[in-house]
């Protein structure tokens, strides 16, 4: 999978964050990247050569970084209509 649709994939899952280049899950979003651990309330970076997903857990802010060529799948979750 090619960066571009990735990254349309990251950016249908998130909305702007108002004053930054980040970007927050939407409500009742959460993600998936490489199969790994699902992410909820996770605000994202979409850099030229990586992204970053930054959450919450356990009181500590968590920053997971990922290299774009490295990125196999990313799966979106939401609650059904």
């Amino acid at each position: 999978m090619n960066k571009a649709t990735l990254e349309k994939v990251f950016e249908y899952a998130s909305k702007p964050v108002q004053g930054t280049m980040s970007r927050k899950l939407r409500k009742d979003v959460k993600i998936q990247v490489n199969e790994g651990e699902v992410y909820e309330g996770a605000t994202l970076f979409l850099g030229e050569e990586f992204v970053r997903v930054t959450c919450t857990k356990d009181g500590m802010n968590i920053n997971t970084y990922y290299d774009w060529e490295k990125i196999a799948s990313v799966r979106t979750l939401g609650a059904v209509e």
